[in-house]
C-alpha cells in the first residue's frame, strides 16, 4: 500500500501543477476534470462573481480530490493572479462571462486578460498559456460572404463587431490579440485554442449566456459555412494536448463539425433546447447546402501527434 501510494506521489511530481484561470466557466470545469484524471494536480481559479452552479461542482470536488486546490481570483487584482499561479507549469486562460456580453464586458475582459498574461511573465515556473478564444474571433468581417476560407490566420473585424454589436466576438478578438501581443513582448510560450460552439452535458442550464452570444448572427455564419461546433470534452483533450505536446504553436480552430444543411441546424438547435426552439410541428424540408469555409487542418496534425 506504501509503495502504491509513494508511486502515485512520484506521479504527480512528474506531472507538475496546472492553473486552471476561469475553471467555474463550462469549459474550464472540464479542463480541470481532464487534467486531474491525467495525474496533474490542479490550482482551480474561481473569479469572484457569484456562486454558479459549476462554481459549487469545483468546490465539492476540492473536498474530494486532495489534487485540487480552490483561489478566489479578482483578475483586475494582480496579486491575487499571482498566488493562483505559484508553482503552476502552465496556465489555462478561460474567460466567460456567465451574465452574457456587452461594450463593458468587453474592456473588462481584455483588463483582466492583459493582467494575467503580465503575471505569467512574472513568474519562474509558467511553461506555456494555453489560451481559449474562439472561432467568433476569426469570421466576422465585412466580406464574410467571399469565397476565401477562413483559417488561423483570419481575425474578425472589430469595428464590423462594434457596428452588429457582435460583443462575443469582439470580445474574444480584442482579448486573443492583446494576449498574443504582451506574450510576444514578453517572450512567453503561448497558443490558442479557438473553438466552435461548445456543446456537452448540461450546456443549456450551466452555460446559457455565452451560448447565446455565440449564437447572435447565427443564420449569417450558417449561410456563409462557419457555423460549428465542438463537444466539451474533445475541446478540453485538444487544450490539454496543446500544453503536452512541445511543439505546438499559435492558433488552432477546434471544432468537430460544420452546420451546413437545414438537418444539422434543427439537430443543433434540438440539442440547445430551451435556449432555442423551434416552432410546432416543424418539418425540416430539403434545402440548400452551404459550402464549407473554415477548416482545422492544423488541429487535425494536433491530433494525429504533429503539431505544425
Amino acid at each position: 500500500m506504501k509503495d502504491i501510494e509513494a508511486e502515485r506521489k512520484q506521479m504527480e511530481q512528474e506531472k507538475g501543477t496546472a492553473c486552471v484561470l476561469g475553471a467555474s466557466t463550462y469549459v474550464g470545469l472540464w479542463i480541470v476534470k481532464g487534467l486531474l484524471s491525467r495525474g496533474y494536480a490542479v490550482h482551480a481559479a474561481i473569479q469572484k462573481n457569484g456562486e454558479t452552479e459549476i462554481e459549487k461542482k469545483i468546490k465539492d470536488m476540492e473536498r474530494l480530490e486532495e489534487r485540487l486546490v480552490v483561489f478566489s481570483v479578482d483578475v483586475l487584482d494582480y496579486r491575487s493572479i499571482l498566488v493562483a499561479l505559484k508553482g503552476c507549469s502552465v496556465l489555462f486562460c478561460c474567460f466567460d462571462s456567465s451574465d452574457g456580453y456587452d461594450e463593458k464586458m468587453v474592456d473588462l475582459e481584455v483588463r483582466g486578460t492583459i493582467n494575467v498574461v503580465e503575471a505569467c511573465a512574472q513568474t519562474d515556473g509558467i511553461e506555456k498559456i494555453v489560451f481559449s478564444s474562439s472561432l467568433t474571433a476569426a469570421i466576422w468581417r465585412e466580406n464574410i460572404c467571399s469565397e476565401k476560407d477562413v483559417d488561423e490566420k483570419s481575425w474578425s473585424d472589430q469595428n464590423f463587431c462594434r457596428t452588429r454589436k457582435l460583443w462575443y466576438a469582439m470580445a474574444k478578438t480584442l482579448s486573443e490579440k492583446a494576449a498574443w501581443a504582451l506574450a510576444m513582448d514578453r517572450m512567453l510560450n503561448m497558443v490558442s485554442i479557438n473553438a466552435g460552439l461548445v456543446l456537452g452535458p448540461g450546456i443549456a442550464q450551466q452555460n446559457p449566456w455565452s451560448t447565446i452570444s455565440y449564437l447572435k448572427g447565427a443564420d449569417q455564419m450558417y449561410e456563409n459555412g462557419v457555423l460549428a461546433f465542438v463537444d466539451v470534452n474533445f475541446l478540453a483533450d485538444v487544450h490539454i494536448r496543446a500544453f503536452e505536446d512541445p511543439s505546438t504553436c499559435g492558433r488552432y480552430f477546434c471544432f468537430n463539425k460544420i452546420v451546413n444543411t437545414e438537418e444539422q441546424a434543427v439537430k443543433l438547435a434540438e440539442r440547445l433546447n430551451p435556449l432555442i426552439t423551434l416552432p410546432p410541428r416543424y418539418e425540416c424540408q430539403e434545402g440548400e447546402v452551404y459550402a464549407e469555409r473554415i477548416r482545422n487542418k492544423k488541429l487535425q496534425k494536433l491530433i494525429e501527434g504533429t503539431a505544425y
